[in-house]
């Protein structure tokens, strides 16, 4: 490669980072509500399909970002909302330690 070219790639990065910081903050907050709802027997289709959309596009984009714990997370999450409403009330906890772990890598990344 070429010299300065790794710092060039960095900053690209880190310029898209910003560009999707709130993309990715809202689908965190997606994850947060499904899992409260589902920890209150309150859980939608709806809540469920948008919870499994946004644990999907996460996986993704962390991935992207080489945050693999974050992809990991969010696959392990969209696997638990792929069936439908009656997502699994033993899985709340699970999910919600789930939503609060992608919140701290997503926050966590300079």
């Amino acid at each position: 490669m070429a010299p300065g070219r790794p710092a060039v790639l960095a900053e690209a990065l880190d310029r898209l980072w910003i560009q999707f910081l709130p993309q990715m903050e809202e689908r965190v907050a997606a994850l947060e509500t499904a899992s409260v709802a589902l920890e209150a027997g309150k859980l939608s289709l709806e809540l469920c399909e948008r919870a499994h959309a946004a644990a999907h596009k996460l996986a993704g984009v962390l991935g992207t970002f080489d945050l693999t714990r974050g992809t990991i997370l969010a696959r392990e999450a969209e696997m638990l909302y792929s069936g439908e409403a009656d997502t699994n009330p033993e899985d709340a906890a699970r999910l919600t330690v789930i939503a609060a772990q992608l919140r701290a890598i997503v926050a966590g990344r300079k």
